[in-house]
């Protein structure tokens, strides 16, 4: 229901607002500035820096503009001489305890203290008493803090709290002894650094980038996260050829995740410009031989020569092309014409963890957005782990619960930390998330799935309950554990509970930054999946291309496969489990390296921008697959421009008709795929194959009590990862070190006793 318009006078000028928009909001939109630093939007009001102060007409004093709601007739005045007095005071006891050695801060040309000072000029400073002092130290391997500079504003203690909801921040002590700390002086937590990027001051810093450059050294491009799929909006800056460090600060970046990012995209940069880059091609000339470095020609020219030969002695077919979750559109729609144009293979896939094929074959609702779980009035969770997965989903779950009054219903085997926010927590045995989706589409089906899941038929029946009282947004979410009939079911589920007061949106936990992305470009289509083109290697596949690698959980009980094949061709940035049976391994640029795009869980299309030239001697993706196919005698006709790739797409693939780079410029203003919805249908063929695999659970499985720890899966050590130093101490379970003066990277040695103790801890 829209909300009610009203009016409201500001500097004497007439606006229109919604009742009960945020003054300082209101001021602000309509160009008129408020100064504040406690305010923070989305976030629970703290009043505490007397700023944002201003005269509203008929109150007998100041009030602040921040936790104002409006209303109809109000009349405000924000610029007075009346007004200015009272802020310049509070900047000078904001001061009067503050250092004021900005050229040494690491948060100089980035300090709001420090420009509002600068702004207006003439500051008084009266205050001549000795400044209390307390030294810089490190709260973690990724966050240091000079508490010297904290202006008590406590944004850092509350996105601890409602964004990630860990409390790992806090404010200890009174009046002018209240100090921002951690529980024992260390922080033991996800370490996502969003307390860095809310501080306005230089309390809380970066410790990977300190004292490394300064902000205006560096330039800034705004591009898209290379991590899981929530696609976060990024401004990564750099200087001289390099990646110097990552942010979501709002001078540079407005994004769907405002100023959110998790460890891995804040901090897990340095594989960039690491030295184990691939440098040059290279060449093994025979089996059991080494790796050779080579020129690009003579590679692509012996790629082409093996994969011809192998074609003209085995068919087209023997020959398997895979490519990797975490490459741009434009990439994987290259690889899929080069497989399906040129080779002429029915044999092609991508190395993700699960397929959203049946999903995306029987959608019957469009994706939720983040901003649609964040005012969703009702979310259901099936399997899946954002908070570790899909850190900007799970934020947005806790403010929706916390700020917004959703109802979370979180079905899982595991007891994962969002159970906290839930208002139910259906847990089930482990591997029967299949189950809760019949019991929950099906109610001739409750009581089997009930007792294999191991839980009360009330439970269902609850959850049922909730569903059918929504009123407003009900978001379906799922994550990998489903079986195929399930996603399709989950994907009509919009069809089976929607009604006249409630819309009922989907939307999938793959995750890889561009696992939507992959099936969209249509290298789910082929005739196998990854399992079974590692079990025909050797045999009907006698070659593979993959641009990427397989990953772990692939190779396992494969380990041998690929030495199996006549002949294996890799574009990577790293070596890997996969490029150690190599016969060619090409040098492949990075995210930071190349043009492109990804799309996120939500069917957002969003810019990936090239912020330094390709490391080396590498090349885009796409780049080097077009190379191979000149050189196979087919010309794409894409040159060297990304967009003209992309021109192809929204000409061969419906769901991106009418896109252009252009309309993807404003990150503000992301496109969603048009994604093709499909009318409701019979489910009974999808019911009978759940009964199935719902009869043969086995009822004797304990079920896990233990909550997994923080970091468990953020934390682990990947080829990405596994290139930045404080990773490895984050894995080995974050070990306190003796001093806080220094670095823990100077003072901690990650061993394998220490791996085995984090392991045993755990």
């Amino acid at each position: 229901m829209p909300a009610e318009i009203i009016k409201v006078t500001i500097n004497s000028k007439d606006i229109q607002v919604p009742k009960g928009a945020r003054l300082i909001e209101v001021c602000r939109d309509n160009g008129f500035d408020i100064p504040s630093f406690c305010y923070y939007s989305d976030l629970a009001l703290q009043a505490s820096c007397r700023m944002c102060l201003v005269r509203i007409e008929k109150m007998p004093k100041l009030q602040t503009s921040c936790t104002i709601t409006c209303t109809d007739g109000m009349v405000v005045t924000t610029q007075s001489e009346e007004i200015e007095k009272a802020q310049r005071a509070m900047m000078e006891f904001l001061l009067a305890n503050h250092p004021l050695d900005c050229p040494v801060c690491d948060r100089g040309g980035e300090c709001e203290l420090q420009e509002m000072a600068f702004d207006w000029g003439g500051l008084e400073e009266r205050f001549t008493e000795k400044k209390n002092y307390q030294p810089e130290k490190y709260l973690s391997p990724m966050v240091a803090n000079d508490p010297q500079r904290c202006i008590l504003c406590k944004r850092c203690t509350r996105v601890c709290e409602e964004w990630m909801g860990e409390d790992a921040i806090e404010a200890g002590g009174r009046g002018a002894n209240t100090v921002i700390g951690t529980y024992g002086g260390w922080l033991d937590c996800s370490q996502c650094g969003n307390c860095i990027e809310v501080c306005p001051t230089g309390t809380l810093l970066d410790a990977t980038y300190r004292h490394q450059a300064r902000p205006w050294e560096l330039a800034q491009t705004i591009s898209t996260c290379t991590y899981c799929s929530d696609g976060c909006q990024m401004s990564l800056g750099t200087r001289g050829g390099e990646l110097m460090r990552i942010v979501a600060r709002d001078r540079y970046v407005n994004g769907l995740n405002g100023e959110f990012l998790c460890i891995k995209g804040r901090f897990g940069h340095p594989f960039v410009n690491h030295e184990a880059r691939i440098r040059t091609p290279l060449i093994r000339y025979k089996k059991g031989g080494k790796l050779i470095p080579a020129t690009w020609d003579d590679a692509i020219r012996h790629v082409a020569e093996k994969l011809d030969a192998i074609a003209e002695e085995h068919g087209r077919n023997s020959i398997g092309v895979v490519g990797s979750p975490r490459l741009t559109n434009e990439a994987l729609h290259v690889l899929k014409k080069f497989a399906t144009d040129l080779i002429g293979t029915e044999n092609y896939t991508v190395a993700d963890s699960f397929s959203l094929k049946p999903f995306f074959a029987s959608l019957g609702a469009r994706l939720a957005t983040h901003r649609d779980i964040r005012h969703a009035k009702t979310i259901l969770l099936i399997g899946g782990e954002p908070e570790e997965l899909q850190p900007l989903t799970g934020k947005q779950i806790r403010q929706a619960v916390r700020n917004g009054g959703a109802k979370l219903i979180v079905v899982n085997h595991v007891p994962i930390r969002l159970r906290e926010q839930a208002s139910q927590f259906i847990h089930i045995r482990p591997g029967s998330e299949t189950a809760a989706v019949l019991a929950l589409a099906d109610a001739a089906s409750a009581a089997l799935s009930a007792r294999k899941m191991g839980v009360d038929p009330d439970e269902i029946n609850r959850a049922r309950t909730v569903v059918d009282e929504t009123q407003g947004d009900l978001i379906i979410m799922f994550g990998g554990e489903l079986s195929p009939a399930a996603q399709t079911v989950v994907a009509q589920l919009s069809h089976l509970f929607s009604a006249a007061n409630r819309r009922v949106l989907l939307h999938p936990l793959p995750l890889y930054n561009n696992s939507v992305g992959a099936h969209d470009m249509g290298m789910m289509d082929g005739a196998v999946g990854v399992a079974e083109m590692l079990a025909a290697a050797g045999q009907e596949i006698r070659a593979m291309y993959i641009a990427g690698s397989f990953l772990p959980e692939h190779l396992r009980g494969q380990e041998v496969a690929l030495g199996k094949l006549d002949f294996l061709a890799v574009q990577e940035l790293f070596e890997t489990d996969t490029t150690a049976f190599a016969d060619v391994v090409l040098p492949a640029a990075s995210f930071a390296e190349i043009d492109g795009t990804f799309t996120n869980n939500d069917g957002f299309v969003q810019r990936v921008r090239q912020s330094i030239p390709p490391v080396h001697q590498s090349k885009a993706d796409w780049m080097i697959i077009d190379q191979l196919a000149r050189e196979l005698g087919v010309d794409f006709g894409f040159g060297l421009s990304a967009s003209a790739v992309f021109r192809d797409i929204t000409e061969r693939v419906p769901a991106y008709n009418g896109m252009r780079y252009p309309l993807l410029k404003d990150e503000t203003q992301p496109v969603q795929v048009a994604h093709s919805i499909a009318e409701k249908h019979d489910l009974s063929p999808q019911f009978a194959a759940m009964r199935l695999a719902v009869e043969a659970l086995d009822e004797t499985l304990e079920k896990i009590v233990a909550t997994p720890p923080v970091g468990h899966e953020l934390f682990k050590i990947r080829t990405l990862t596994d290139k930045v130093p404080q990773f490895h101490l984050l894995a080995a379970g974050n070990p306190r070190p003796e001093t806080l003066r220094i670095s823990p990277l100077y003072q901690i040695t990650v061993s394998e006793s220490l791996r085995e103790e984090a392991v045993a801890g755990d």
